[in-house]
């Protein structure tokens, strides 16, 4: 692929629309899958001693589908970010607390866990990207 090629593709609105919807995939699908079955939902929260089920379900959907919907459609895109890197953050000590494990489980959380941490070190990359644009463009707006 050539330069300019390139250079359009990535001033492109619709390969930026794209590359957000892909960002958040693991985010919105999730959110989806948790709407699609609320009663699984209620028993992954309780399972994960997120009590009353009934209060932290609908919490979780709301911000994976509003955290990716303001990415995706770029308005307060920093905001969505930074709901999706926080919520990554809190899974981690809620749903892969390797350090209280053994053996091979402890290595495969482990890594899921750095996984996470990659995941919100792009999550935050994106806020401070998105929230500098915004600023430029109110600047000059006025």
């Amino acid at each position: 692929m050539t330069p300019s090629i390139l250079a359009g593709l990535l001033a492109s609105p619709v390969f930026g629309v794209f590359a957000r919807i892909l960002l958040t995939f693991v985010f919105w699908s999730a959110g989806l899958g948790m709407a699609a079955d609320y009663s699984g939902t209620l028993g992954v929260m309780a399972h994960f001693g997120l009590q009353p089920a009934a209060v932290f379900a609908p919490l979780v959907i709301v911000v994976l589908l509003v955290g990716s919907a303001l990415v995706i459609f770029n308005r307060s895109a920093w905001l969505g970010f930074g709901m999706l890197a926080v919520f990554t953050a809190l899974t981690i000590f809620i749903a892969h607390p390797f350090w209280t494990m053994e053996g091979e489980l402890r290595m495969a959380e482990f890594h899921v866990v750095m996984e996470h941490i990659t995941v919100i070190g792009a999550l935050m990359v994106g806020a401070i990207l998105c929230r500098k644009l915004e600023l430029e463009r109110a600047a000059r707006n006025g």
